[in-house]
């Protein structure tokens, strides 16, 4: 018997061979934010994936919001997501862009002029990003003008028409990890006291204008949208998680997406994020509501995938860290082989090839 997770699945208008997601990872490999043969060289080395999720993308140079990060808004940023793109395709992958604004976790090196990062409000969260010369504080950011959502909102459609010009399969919104739409759903950030502020479903509204701004560009089968609702990142915190998030699944399961992926859990390397899925607020709950198609999120190896994959409801397991050291990590999976150990782990954000494009393949 063929192991579920080996099998293929459709998401959207799209048929993966395996139900192995590579997950959005950022690497720091872009300095000049245009992707180039390494990036290209990257991706294609892990075509084997049923889906792969780009590293976050940036919509706009607003968006922007972390050093050596790629863009998707300018024309040498799209033709060097096609080198990408066509690489993977080569291989006979699929990928994804993850379509991102960085809000508040920005600061004045990466804006226009030095100005302030945007939020949904003015409020400053403890939080450092990284900038050309190392580590930096965020200032805190000013609150986005009502006349200024419509063209934020735009820029997440048109960051998608963009990567479906540069060759992507489709776009994931990254709605998750305390960014710019995460920023609006959670009431520890977001005190505005307008139609984007107050209860849930005004909260939602700002997630709920994007996917469906993205889902009128692309097409919903070509749309999926990432979501952390068990876990606190870059201090973005929220009163009532479960309140928030399963009207935020409930919502996005009445828009066809192509799917919906859930982080269960989040690495807490460098204190960024802390939390999890809990006994009074899992995946259950968030089943419970959700009818599309998801895809999971949160530590899985083979083992615990196929174990989760054997739940009705749960199309895909999304795996992240092990795939920097094992490009080969779903033949690796099928065949039992050990894993490639990551090594240095200075190398995982920024540098040169090594730790990025050097680790070895098997064949059996």
């Amino acid at each position: 018997m063929t192991p579920r997770l080996f099998s293929p699945v459709r998401l959207g208008d799209i048929e993966l061979r395996n139900r192995i997601l590579m997950a959005p990872m950022t690497r720091a490999r872009t300095p000049s934010t245009e992707p180039g043969a390494a990036n290209a060289m990257y991706y294609a080395q892990r075509a084997g994936a049923g889906l792969i999720l780009s590293e976050a993308t940036q919509v706009s140079v607003q968006g922007r919001g972390a050093w050596a990060t790629p863009g998707i808004h300018t024309p040498e940023q799209i033709a060097g997501w096609r080198r990408v793109t066509d690489a993977v395709h080569a291989e006979g992958g699929l990928i994804f862009c993850q379509i991102w604004h960085s809000g508040r976790v920005s600061h004045g090196f990466f804006q226009s002029e030095g100005e302030l990062p945007v939020s949904s409000s003015a409020v400053k969260g403890a939080i450092r990003t990284f900038i050309n010369t190392g580590f930096a504080e965020t200032p805190e950011p000013r609150a986005l003008r009502l006349d200024e959502i419509p063209g934020v909102v735009e820029q997440y459609a048109q960051g998608a028409r963009n990567a479906i010009e540069a060759g992507f399969d489709g776009v994931e919104i990254h709605a998750a990890n305390g960014y710019l739409v995460d920023q609006f759903l959670r009431d520890g950030v977001n005190r505005r006291t307008d139609a984007y502020g107050g209860s849930v479903a005004k909260r939602c509204r700002f997630l709920l204008e994007v996917t469906d701004a993205v889902i009128a560009a692309v097409g919903s089968g070509r749309t999926a949208v990432r979501l952390s609702p068990f876990s606190v990142t870059w201090d973005c915190r929220d009163s009532d998680l479960k309140a928030l998030f399963t009207h935020a699944a409930r919502e996005m399961s009445s828009r066809d997406l192509a799917f919906l992926e859930i982080v269960e859990s989040i690495n807490e390397a460098a204190d960024i994020s802390s939390g999890g899925a809990t006994a009074d607020f899992n995946i259950d709950d968030i089943l419970r509501v959700y009818a599309g198609r998801l895809v999971i999120n949160g530590g899985y190896d083979a083992a615990r995938a196929e174990a989760a994959l054997a739940r009705p409801g749960i199309d895909a397991v999304s795996i992240g860290r092990p795939f920097i050291a094992n490009p080969d990590l779903v033949r690796r999976y099928a065949c039992g082989a050990p894993l490639n150990e990551m090594g240095d782990p200075a190398v995982v954000y920024g540098g040169g090839e090594a730790g990025y494009i050097d680790f070895p393949s098997l064949s059996c």
